[in-house]
């Protein structure tokens, strides 16, 4: 990335805030709104917003963060396909809909497996200082991005969960414009929550996982 990018524009509470990190919150916001409202345009911006934000977690050694940006980026790249063009196991169209018990349960086994792999290998071979927590966020949040790009409607707890985390993490690092961000996903989340609880009530049916 231009080095300028990582230029400080100005100082809030104590901490530089950089060129990279406002474009990252502005873009992020902005596909947080698209993601609520069912717009695929949302997916594009997610790729850019994670990009920009891989360079912002690198530079303050939250390796878990970064490597999950590259991972967010890809994935969103699959999530946009599965918005315009995916389908359920029987066929229909790809609207919001609730998880089964059953896809509840192959959630959170995904959540217990992924976390200690991640945190290990963060804690051996990086310089982390927050290991466990970085991998639990990166560990959930994966979670999170499938279960958004199948439109169920648990991926938003799955995010107030992962934000509500986050939050004290970049506090920590003294990222607060992206603590700021954070705490407005968190309301958003909720609104998300609520949104398509109200969507998928107004559809018919739809097969579940």
């Amino acid at each position: 990335m231009p080095e300028y990018l990582f230029a400080q524009a100005f100082t809030l509470w104590g901490s530089p805030t950089t060129w990279l990190e406002i474009a990252a919150v502005v873009i992020a916001l902005a596909m947080v709104g698209c993601n609520i409202r069912e717009i695929h345009w949302g997916w594009p911006l997610a790729i850019i917003s994670s990009l920009l934000y891989f360079g912002v977690f690198w530079r303050s050694r939250l390796y878990g963060d970064a490597g999950l940006q590259i991972f967010f980026a890809l994935v969103a790249m699959w999530g946009w396909m599965q918005w315009l063009w995916g389908r359920r196991a029987d066929g229909s169209s790809l609207q919001v809909t609730a998880l089964s018990p059953l896809g509840r349960l192959a959630a959170l086994i995904a959540l217990l497996l992924l976390w200690p792999a991640i945190g290990l290998f963060l804690a051996h071979y990086t310089d982390t200082d927050v290991p466990w927590w970085d991998g639990f966020t990166t560990a959930l949040s994966i979670v999170g991005q499938f279960l958004l790009g199948r439109k169920f409607i648990e991926n938003w707890p799955v995010w107030i969960v992962v934000n509500a985390v986050s939050v004290a993490l970049y506090a920590y690092k003294g990222l607060w414009l992206t603590v700021v961000l954070y705490l407005v996903f968190i309301a958003l989340s909720v609104v998300g929550w609520r949104a398509w609880h109200a969507r998928a009530a107004q559809r018919p049916a739809e097969a579940r996982a």
